[in-house]
């Protein structure tokens, strides 16, 4: 350090400063302004794309819920169709159930009713076959006991006293 010391030359440094200082005015002027440039570009460039991805984040954000405030009202859309379809179901085969009754009472009521003319008609049928076949054994016995004159005198006689009787 001492030998540097003992040789300095002030021309020598003067120059050197002033080539020192042009350097950096130089490099000031055309290296300095265009790098900071760029690192400033790139420094805006990044902060754009970070508020760029937020604001996409919150983007994404609010479409999700948007998302899932349609999922839940397509939900609750399809629950309310179904339980108005299990209604509907329920309903028409109440109706159906009822309808089947009413036809089920009616064909029993006809039934009944034609039951009960049938068995009429029989019972009166019967009544008419009672009342030939009494009055066929009748007439036979009628026959048979008037067939002989003194039986005719002797029944003429005893229907005459319960005439007179009566």
């Amino acid at each position: 350090m001492e030998k540097l010391l003992n040789e300095f030359s002030l021309g020598l440094f003067f120059w050197q400063s002033v080539l020192f200082i042009c350097l950096l005015l130089l490099l000031r002027k055309f290296a300095w302004k265009p790098i900071l440039n760029a690192v400033n570009e790139r420094e805006e460039g990044i902060k754009d794309a970070l508020a760029s991805a937020e604001a996409a984040r919150k983007e994404m954000q609010n479409l999700n819920a948007d998302n899932e405030r349609i999922l839940k009202e397509a939900r609750a859309q399809r629950d309310s169709l179904l339980k108005e379809a299990r209604e509907m179901k329920e309903n028409i085969i109440s109706e159906a159930k009822g309808e089947a009754q009413a036809q089920a009472n009616k064909v029993v009521e006809q039934a009944q009713a034609t039951i009960q003319a049938e068995k009429q008609a029989a019972i009166t049928d019967l009544k008419n076959q009672v009342a030939e076949l009494s009055v066929g054994i009748a007439e036979k016995v009628v026959r048979g006991e008037l067939a002989d004159k003194n039986k005719q005198i002797k029944l003429v006689e005893e229907l005459l006293k319960e005439v007179t009787i009566s």
